[in-house]
């Protein structure tokens, strides 16, 4: 079900202007903007960094990898599935390979920033787009899957943000999310990307669980290249003022692809059902349990 981003009356499949109060949401660069007062902000992430990830990501390791271990889990884990959203989808790199894929989805995804919006449309054209405020998603019982890719550490209220992809997921429908791991990783690149945390396994684990999922398995990532991390992330801690946050990214190809080819083989570890414990990243799968049947009516 869609809902009313103002009243919160259910809505009709066509449209989304409110016939109980009226509201219709504007369109912010082309694309429908359920919190159009933050269209423009750059609150939890900087969108002048979305030029060059869309430049960025298609050839770099990191983006490379996950978006690989990302695949295969949504086969693995979710193969039915026939909706999906995903939250904060930046410029739509995750998002082209999920759709490339897995080509039955209805694709749908969001951006609190309504810069990020056109790229994502670039790269998959049949997706429907939208700016929207995470903490308030205008759907309830609708989705299969739900993505959230590093995206709850920039947002202070997590656990809003989890309790309404709650609502918004069909009983058994899945969460994928990753997050950035370990504290004492943090960094002025962590400053400059305008997270408000780094996770811990038993903080991730815990803030899912209380937003009423069932945790269907966890494990680090970027597990074999966290000796590289933590030399690089220390050398970081003393403030710079010509900080490149996106320096790290511009990686030489005989180095870029070395690291995607230990970053694949720590893959293939997880295919096979090892479990990381330390890592850059935290990869979370969970699911949105099914309503109980009493009777001729539900719990």
């Amino acid at each position: 079900m869609r809902h009313c981003a103002r009243c919160q009356a259910v809505l009709d499949e066509a449209g989304w202007t409110c016939k109980a109060c009226g509201f219709a949401p504007p369109l912010v660069a082309g694309f429908p903007a359920f919190a159009p007062e933050l269209a423009a902000s750059n609150e939890g992430f900087n969108a002048v960094y979305f030029d060059e990830l869309y430049t960025l990501e298609a050839r770099n390791y990191w983006f490379r990898a996950r978006n690989a271990l990302l695949i295969w889990t949504m086969r693995k884990f979710f193969p039915d599935a026939r909706t999906y959203l995903e939250i904060g989808c930046g410029t739509g790199f995750v998002l082209a390979g999920i759709a490339a894929a897995m080509p039955q989805l209805a694709i749908h995804a969001s951006e609190m920033s309504s810069s990020g919006l056109p790229y994502a449309a670039r790269r998959v054209p049949q997706a429907e787009l939208f700016q929207m405020d995470a903490r308030a998603i205008p759907y309830a019982d609708h989705f299969d899957v739900i993505g959230l890719f590093d995206v709850i550490e920039h947002i202070e209220d997590d656990a809003r943000v989890l309790t309404q992809a709650h609502r918004a997921l069909r009983g058994g429908g899945g969460l994928v999310i990753t997050v950035p791991q370990h504290r004492f990783l943090w960094s002025q690149f962590d400053e400059r990307a305008q997270h408000v945390r780094r996770y811990s396994a038993r903080e991730l684990r815990d803030k899912v669980a209380a937003a009423g999922f069932r945790i269907v398995m966890m494990t680090s990532f970027v597990s074999l290249l966290l000796p590289l991390m933590i030399m690089s992330r220390f050398k970081q801690r003393a403030p710079r003022a010509d900080y490149d946050a996106l320096a790290d990214l511009r990686v030489g190809r005989i180095a870029n692809f070395l690291l995607e080819a230990a970053l694949a083989f720590e893959r293939a570890l997880i295919k096979l059902g090892i479990r990381f414990p330390a890592g850059g990243s935290l990869l979370l799968l969970a699911q949105r349990r099914r309503k109980r049947r009493l009777g001729n009516g539900e719990c």
